[in-house]
């Protein structure tokens, strides 16, 4: 409690009962406080550095730092510290944390005060809108990414293995060979990778000094029947306009690529005409444009592409919430029409639901979103069951996945006609098409079964629960060209796959005239 709205306790003195011992009587004390302190008042406001050592140490969320400074006058007050003297405990507790964070640590002072400024004016929003980022795009983490014929597998440490289908070269080794199993891009050794985006034909890495690499089909969209894409690059490439801008995350989508600054801006290539991202280019423009309208004010944490559409987890000083732009068929947009929007815009219905996006999923032609309180939304064509909401309906604005009611999500993956759960438990959870066993409900020794089956509402994925490891992420197939893979990576680093691997992309040795797995299977490579 604040030590301006409290008083001393009274004092009180008591008998005890008479036993057939006689015990001492005890008299309650008024307690002890530092220097000229009263009772209530903070025992530690005579060494802030404590203090600040304390909050720092604990890793304290930004909603708690706040919290602090609105119950207690402690907190708020300037604590006459450097850097900065008027800054409070709670202040500095959050700009110390922030200087641990890999993408804030290199940036001038300059490039930090605007971002401060960017994210509300405070560095407790700053240290959320970091710390969003990492949670939701697994930046500074393994990852292994399922792509469209092609797989990639970025360890911890930051090297890439890359693995299936290479007819343009998009598995970095020089060739135009496919990979059976994984494979370490020699050329990128000392330089390390946090993030990988992956489209038909290409692929897309970015280093932690904010570096693009691109290799496979020379476009940046995912265009399999298009002009693009007619010169192969075979080994990593630095993508020479990018390198004045500090990129954290790519997202490739059909006909275009989006990629997301440092600072929480996006950028867009090759979309097309102007009817499509507020900015007219030509198809095989390679210059990024920034993405105009609400977002060139509003910093953004996460990007998600799907086919012709882009979606923007940004963040509000207010709380989180998400932006859609591009093509609104099916009502994948959220907005409660199928209309295209040129402008990223709102998609309300989250402050109707009362929650807080979290994590977001751009499917071809559905959507997903999990909140900070663990439940689950889906929208968009519900072609295969989707949704998760027990048919095949269409839904033009976010709606609860009642199924999952009971279990808190922590992370949604999306691909053409599936969606992928994963709990806080680390049990997985899936629905849709169950083309190429990519969905992983195989029953049977023999991994047969029903593995092929639609299904229509979330089924626990038990051939997971099998492996008896706690399941961190899942990353799907994305794109309308291709039968579909999956993977699924645990806390230990191990990366579990199945589904269709004609092309090599599960990294595992198929016997002879097998094109998938309908069980989960062991990829030999380690990604801690």
């Amino acid at each position: 409690m604040d030590a301006t709205t409290s008083g001393p306790p009274s004092i009180q003195s008591y008998q005890p009962l008479s036993l057939a011992s006689p015990l001492q009587t005890f008299q309650r004390h008024q307690r002890h406080c530092f220097g000229e302190s009263i009772p209530g008042e903070f025992p530690l406001a005579a060494n802030p550095s404590i203090v600040l050592h304390v909050l720092t140490g604990c890793k304290l969320d930004p909603k708690d730092l706040a919290n602090l400074e609105a119950t207690c006058s402690f907190f708020r007050h300037p604590a006459n510290f450097a850097p900065d003297y008027d800054l409070s405990i709670a202040e500095l507790a959050a700009l110390d944390m922030c200087q641990r964070r890999a993408i804030f640590k290199p940036m001038t002072q300059e490039e930090k005060e605007l971002l401060k400024q960017r994210c509300g004016g405070s560095w407790k929003l700053v240290l959320r809108f970091l710390l969003a980022g990492e949670a939701c795009s697994r930046r500074e983490k393994s990852q292994a990414i399922a792509g469209p014929g092609h797989s990639i597998a970025v360890t911890a440490s930051g090297a890439i293995y890359t693995f299936g289908s290479n007819s343009s070269g998009q598995l970095g080794h020089g060739t135009l060979e496919e990979e059976w199993r994984p494979r370490l891009i020699r050329s990128l050794q000392g330089i390390r990778i946090i993030q990988a985006a992956v489209g038909a034909g290409r692929t897309m890495l970015i280093s932690d000094s904010g570096r693009v690499y691109a290799f496979g089909k020379d476009s940046f969209g995912e265009t399999e029947y298009g002009v693009q894409g007619s010169k192969y690059v075979t080994t990593p490439q630095l993508v020479e306009s990018l390198k004045d801008i500090f990129v954290v995350q790519a997202a490739i989508g059909n006909f275009f690529t989006a990629v997301l600054s440092r600072d929480g801006r996006v950028y867009t290539f090759s979309w097309g005409s102007d009817a499509k991202l507020g900015h007219q280019t030509e198809p095989s423009d390679l210059e990024p444009h920034l993405l105009q309208g609400p977002l060139e004010n509003i910093p953004v944490v996460q990007i998600a592409a799907g086919y012709c559409y882009l979606l923007a987890l940004a963040c509000h000083p207010s709380g989180m919430s998400v932006y859609s732009v591009g093509c609104g068929l099916g009502g994948k947009l959220g907005h409660g029409s199928r209309t295209d929007e040129r402008y990223p815009r709102l998609i309300e219905q989250f402050q109707t639901l009362n929650l807080q996006p979290m994590v977001v999923a751009a499917g071809a032609w559905h959507a997903a979103v999990v909140g900070q309180d663990g439940r689950v939304c889906t929208w968009g064509w519900g072609r295969y069951g989707c949704l998760g909401h027990g048919n095949e309906d269409c839904e033009a604005v976010p709606k609860v996945v009642e199924a999952l009611s009971k279990i808190k999500a922590v992370h949604v993956a999306t691909g053409d006609y599936t969606t992928f759960v994963v709990s806080e438990d680390g049990d997985v959870y899936s629905f849709g098409c169950g083309e190429s066993s990519s969905l992983g409900h195989a029953t049977g020794a023999d991994g047969q079964g029903n593995r092929h089956s639609n299904v229509l509402t979330p089924e626990l994925v038990t051939s997971l629960k099998r492996v008896n490891e706690r399941i961190v992420q899942i990353s799907l197939t994305n794109s309308i060209y291709w039968n579909a893979h999956t993977f699924a990576l645990t806390d230990t680093g191990k990366l579990f796959a199945f589904g269709s691997g004609d092309k090599g992309q599960l990294g595992i040795e198929l016997m002879a005239q097998q094109s998938e797995r309908g069980s989960p299977e062991l990829v030999d490579i380690d990604l801690s």
